[in-house]
Parts: C-alpha cells; sequence; structure tokens
C-alpha cells in the first residue's frame, strides 16, 4: 500500500475526513507553431489560433498538420471567419471538427480538409491555393516542392467568380469586391507565369486600377464608373486569354 502524505496546514480538510486522490489530468501541450510570410500579427490572434488547435487535438488527432490563413491573419480585426485547412489522410467528420470548434469558440470558421495528394495538385495548378499557401501559420513545418502547372478550364471556372462583380457592383460591400477583384488579379498573374502571393497581387491591383492602395476597395470608396471600365477590360483581356490557350488545347 503506497503512503501519500498531505500537508498537515490543509483549509478545508479536518484530520481524520476521507479524501479521493487522483492524478491530475494534464492537456498536451502545443507547440508554437510555424509562420510562413507573416511579418506580425496581434498578440490576441496567437492565443486564437492556439486555442483552435487545442480544440481540434480534443476532437480528433488523426491529421498530419493544420494551417490557418485567409484575412484573419491581415492587420486587424476585419474579418469575418477564420479559414483553416487540416491535412489528413484519414476520412474526418467536417460538420462535427466545425461544429466543435465554433460551439467552444464562439467563432465563425471555413473549413477545409483534404489529404496530401488534393494539397499538391491544388498548389500544382490553382492560383488560389498558391496564394493561400503563401502567407498562413501552420501546425507543423511544411516544405512542399512544386511542378507548377497551368489548366486553363479550372481557370475559367475561377474567373466566373469574379464576373458578380460586373452584374452586382451596387449590391456588394467593399470587401466582396476586393476578393473578387483578386481572384481576377491572381487568375491573370498566373497565366503570365508570374509569382503569386498576397503582397504581390494586392500590388498588382494598385497598379492596374490606379489606386493607393486595396483599402480604396475594401473601404467602398471606388469611383464606380472608372473602376468598373478597367474591371471589364482586365476581365475580358484575362478570359480571351483563358479561351485562346483552351481552344489551342493547352493544358
Amino acid at each position: 500500500m503506497d503512503q501519500v502524505y498531505i500537508p498537515k496546514n490543509r483549509r478545508g480538510f479536518d484530520i481524520g475526513a476521507y479524501v479521493v486522490i487522483k492524478p491530475i489530468e494534464i492537456e498536451k501541450i502545443i507547440e508554437k507553431p510555424f509562420f510562413y510570410n507573416i511579418k506580425q500579427i496581434e498578440p490576441i490572434k496567437i492565443d486564437l489560433i492556439m486555442e483552435i488547435l487545442n480544440n481540434i487535438n480534443k476532437i480528433t488527432d488523426k491529421y498530419e498538420n493544420v494551417i490557418i490563413t485567409g484575412s484573419f491573419l491581415d492587420e486587424g480585426f476585419n474579418f469575418s471567419d477564420i479559414d483553416i485547412i487540416i491535412v489528413s489522410e484519414e476520412r474526418l467528420n467536417k460538420i462535427q471538427i466545425k461544429k466543435g470548434i465554433e460551439d467552444v469558440m464562439k467563432i465563425k470558421i471555413h473549413l477545409i480538409i483534404l489529404n496530401n495528394r488534393t494539397l499538391m495538385e491544388g498548389l500544382s495548378i490553382d492560383p488560389l491555393y498558391q496564394m493561400m499557401l503563401s502567407r498562413c501559420i501552420a501546425k507543423k513545418r511544411f516544405i512542399y516542392k512544386i511542378d507548377y502547372k497551368i489548366d486553363y478550364k479550372i481557370l475559367d471556372l475561377h474567373l466566373l467568380k469574379s464576373k458578380l462583380l460586373i452584374d452586382n457592383f451596387d449590391y456588394l460591400n467593399g470587401t466582396e469586391k476586393y476578393y473578387l477583384t483578386r481572384n481576377m488579379v491572381a487568375i491573370l498573374l498566373c497565366i503570365k507565369h508570374k509569382k503569386i502571393n498576397k503582397e504581390i497581387v494586392d500590388k498588382e491591383i494598385g497598379k492596374l486600377f490606379n489606386i493607393k492602395g486595396i483599402q480604396e476597395i475594401k473601404q467602398n470608396i471606388l469611383n464606380k464608373d472608372e473602376f468598373l471600365k478597367l474591371y471589364k477590360k482586365i476581365y475580358n483581356n484575362t478570359f480571351n486569354k483563358i479561351m485562346e490557350n483552351i481552344k489551342h488545347g493547352t493544358k
């Protein structure tokens, strides 16, 4: 029989009182995540990320990596949700994980679950994947050697999303206009075989639309006629380049 000693000065326990002794449950310690092209980020966001990782660990451990990306990593707090990518070879319950995080943390998340093969394919042919992972925070270090190639049919599908801005300019807020513009410009850069990341795309937006910065779009203070005129011109130019390559059978 093991003996367990407890302090003589023990508030709340009388001599001879019965006690239950059991080991303390220690939660798994989450190591500091890896930062990719993140110059600075608010401490409260780091706390949120650590809490997200901790909550995912409580729900499942059948994953290889967790990646946080999107507007959440931008300076300030102008984001509507948190983009989370879980890389796993297992079949995970997306609804359960999403609900588990949102119920505990009271924040909205946009969750993507994919395996390594799908992720690599996306990075190889999809400029949006390339931009998404060019700036992120990951639980584990990752190094991907990508053989980039252009799939013009996929680019055509992605570009179609950006047509919404032309048809619905007056009904979209600044953030929505920015994302649709960024989508189009990222595709244009991809066609030109240019490197793609958030900073490069944002800089190109400023140059193409003759604006000082993307905040003019996000704050919805655009000159509608001038902006739409340029937007339609860039959209049609991008669309024609895609169609030309599809017509010639380029993959």
